[in-house]
């Protein structure tokens, strides 16, 4: 999970990408969680919630809010 800082310092192709690999983690835990093989169920917590600030960065960079 990035921190803060991290997040700030990413550009607007460095979050598209993120949230496209993160998205796609995301997808995949919740699999190993419905056939009950997730090891470490507060993974896809921190990944839900990474999901969502890089969804918020996205529509700051296309609100103009970021550059």
């Amino acid at each position: 999970m990035l921190s803060k800082t991290e997040l700030k310092e990413l550009t607007k192709e460095e979050v598209i990408t993120k949230l496209r690999d993160d998205e796609d983690a995301l997808m995949n835990l919740r699999f190993q969680h419905a056939l009950q093989q997730l090891e470490n169920p507060v993974r896809l917590r921190y990944l839900k919630r990474e999901v969502a600030q890089l969804k918020t960065l996205l529509q700051e960079f296309e609100c103009g809010l970021r550059k």
